[in-house]
């Protein structure tokens, strides 16, 4: 499976694609799926273009890229950024009225517990977001564990030439725990490119987009969402 993550928490004055305007966002989801994603990933913004789980907000953003994309499933972040008082973030995914298809979970973050099993109560596919070896145990340990969609494996921005060891220490530590869990291997600028390359070649799930990296593989700066996916899309095919 890919998956377009098409904006991020990154500033909307990085790219010239990144925008505050779900419309405009919707646009670049329909094109990212014309050039093969399959799922889609987003973080829905305010108007000043800050990451927020306000209901309307959500709403608007997932009913915006689901007329664009008819039948692709989207999720949406809950990253603690958004909302860093658990009790204030707990209320506002409980008031969603338009539901996401799943959500990221970042389970080192306070409250990843609580915030997963809200979404599981209210029938939102949970991806487990592990960017360490800490995430990787608390995870584990997680009566949750076997309820996730999916795991992000989320490499950080670290350089490329040592992507593999770190990307083969959390599969380990996943792998010991839930041989079965399905498991989606992603990086980030630096870590992006060589992180599709190992998923590719693991047939683990994979994701490509403006939250990623905003650069093709022979480092030349993408013109947005659909060219990163065509990017992956050859490589996929090799």
């Amino acid at each position: 499976m890919l998956q377009a993550c098409l904006n991020g928490v990154r500033d909307i004055r990085q790219h010239h694609r990144l925008t505050a305007d779900p419309a405009a966002l919707a646009q670049e989801a329909a094109k990212a799926v014309a050039a093969g994603a399959q799922t889609l990933h987003i973080h829905p913004k305010n108007p000043q273009g800050k990451d927020t789980l306000e209901p309307h907000y959500v709403a608007s953003w997932l009913g915006a890229v689901r007329d664009a994309c008819p039948g692709i499933p989207v999720g949406v972040t809950t990253g603690a950024w958004t909302t860093p008082d658990l009790a204030t973030r707990l209320k506002r995914i409980e008031s969603w009225h338009e539901l996401p298809d799943f959500a990221s979970v970042n389970w080192h973050e306070d409250g990843a517990e609580e915030v997963a099993g809200l979404l599981h109560a209210r029938g939102v596919g949970i991806e487990a977001g592990v960017w360490h070896g800490n995430a990787a145990r608390l995870w584990a340990s997680s009566p949750l564990r076997n309820r996730c969609l999916r795991v992000l494996i989320e490499l950080q921005e670290i350089p490329a030439e040592v992507v593999g060891i770190e990307a083969v220490r959390l599969l380990a530590l996943v792998r010991e725990h839930a041989p079965q869990a399905r498991v989606l291997l992603h990086g980030e600028d630096t870590s992006a490119w060589a992180a599709l390359k190992l998923a590719i070649e693991w047939g683990l799930d994979a994701r490509v987009g403006l939250e990623d990296t905003l650069l093709l593989p022979n480092g030349r700066r993408t013109a947005g969402n659909a060219d990163l996916v065509a990017a992956a899309k050859k490589l996929l095919a090799v």
